[in-house]
């Protein structure tokens, strides 16, 4: 057995293989977030403040803009249509390529260990080296490395939203949408 295995490049792929669909739209949130476009209140209910910009949105990040029509908790948004949609197409080039299990659904150990190898690449950087960081740099170390990198890239951002262990709004909100800006970024699941 030799060779490597090449996992996909989006985040929110990576994400889908280490901690499953719940870390993949948190990474789409989190996305959002980063671009301005999605905020949250203090009871975990997150909404949009802005059109998704056109270009440098990934096709989830699309669905779970749509999917905010209506603001929601990170719970409620991966049973949304449009992001059980996307979610099932992103699913689709991991399950091709066998990263991912049919029978009992997650990671094959052949991805398992290549996200251990990338992390080792990519580690999360210290205090002083985060702030340089792009939106695509933070994207890449939620994915890989899940809560860790949620907390110490968006703190306040992951703690309004509720995006840590098990959390997230469960009720229903009423329909409404406020103005608002960007802070720092939020993710679900924890590392692998």
């Amino acid at each position: 057995m030799g060779g490597t295995t090449t996992i996909p490049a989006e985040p929110q792929a990576i994400a889908l293989l280490r901690g499953g669909a719940r870390a993949a739209v948190t990474v789409a949130v989190l996305e959002l977030h980063l671009r301005g476009v999605v905020e949250a209140d203090r009871t975990g209910v997150m909404r949009t403040c802005g059109p998704v910009p056109r270009a440098s949105v990934s096709p989830l990040a699309r669905a779970v803009h749509a999917a905010l029509h209506r603001p929601a908790g990170i719970r409620q948004l991966p049973r949304r249509r449009p992001v059980r949609e996307a979610l099932g197409e992103l699913r689709a080039e991991p399950g091709t390529a066998g990263l991912l299990r049919t029978v009992l659904p997650g990671p094959t150990f052949r991805a398992r260990r290549a996200l251990r190898d990338l992390r080792g690449g990519h580690p999360l950087p210290g205090p002083a080296h985060r702030s340089g960081l792009s939106v695509d740099d933070k994207l890449l170390l939620v994915a890989l490395h899940g809560d860790r990198a949620l907390t110490a890239l968006a703190a306040r951002f992951t703690r309004e939203a509720d995006l840590l262990g098990r959390g997230g709004a469960t009720r229903d909100v009423p329909r409404h949408s406020s103005g608002g800006g960007a802070d720092e970024g939020g993710l679900g699941r924890g590392a692998a």
